[in-house]
């Protein structure tokens, strides 16, 4: 369907890792590269990622267009390096993580919105700052009020990854709430998602910790 790094410097991106796709409701994917993308923003040129849309064409081939690339601003300060997929809401705005860059370069959470000419805009929802998580390699969730939860990999009160929800001010901004900090044992450092059950509960995995290498299941209770 589309091979990465077709364009010179792989300005269409390079290295789709750990990211699924998506789809929108006329049948066009959505994802993103860790790599390539903006060329100047990293010492050895292999760009820090960007998010894509592939539109399938009548002939069966497919059209990529890159819609954003990452550390398009000074200091990389609208993230780098997405691994995760994206999620869209309601009025079909697209939202995900970077595991590096923002503010303190622990990564951000961004959000795309469509332009009417075709174009999209990036906003940072949150920079992520050590204390309060780092390095999210997870895609995000919507709750039925409109609220964001994820995971960070690392960072948190004791640098083993959080559980955090982004609540929408009504100012347009998000404020950002850690759920729970890991502490090591039992289970550290979430590498993938958070979902609910109908009772709200959130359950998700953590990779390991100093006891056991071999991960746990976990649930956070409101």
């Amino acid at each position: 369907m589309y091979s990465f790094c077709s364009l010179d410097g792989c300005r269409d991106g390079a290295d789709p890792y750990r990211a699924g796709l998506i789809f929108d409701p006329a049948g066009n994917l959505y994802g993103t590269t860790e790599n390539g993308g903006n060329s100047q923003c990293t010492a050895t040129g292999n760009g820090c990622g960007v998010v894509f849309e592939l539109i399938p064409n009548a002939d069966g081939s497919w059209k990529q267009t890159v819609l954003y690339r990452l550390c398009s601003r000074s200091s990389c300060g609208d993230g780098t390096n997405p691994q995760t997929s994206l999620i869209f809401d309601r009025a079909g705005n697209l939202y995900g993580t970077t595991v590096n860059g923002g503010a303190a370069g622990f990564g951000v959470v961004f959000q795309l919105t469509p332009n009417a000419d075709g174009s999209w805009r990036e906003k940072v929802l949150h920079s992520f700052r050590g204390g309060d998580g780092g390095g999210p390699q997870a895609s995000l969730i919507f709750d039925h009020a409109g609220t964001l939860y994820g995971t960070t990999a690392n960072g948190g009160i004791h640098n083993y990854g959080t559980v955090f929800k982004l609540v929408p001010n009504s100012d347009g901004g998000w404020h950002e709430t850690v759920l729970h900090a890991f502490y090591d044992r039992p289970g550290a450092l979430p590498e993938a998602g958070v979902i609910f059950d109908s009772a709200g509960n959130l359950y998700g995995t953590t990779f390991g910790d100093s006891n056991t290498t071999f991960g746990s299941v976990f649930e956070i209770t409101p």
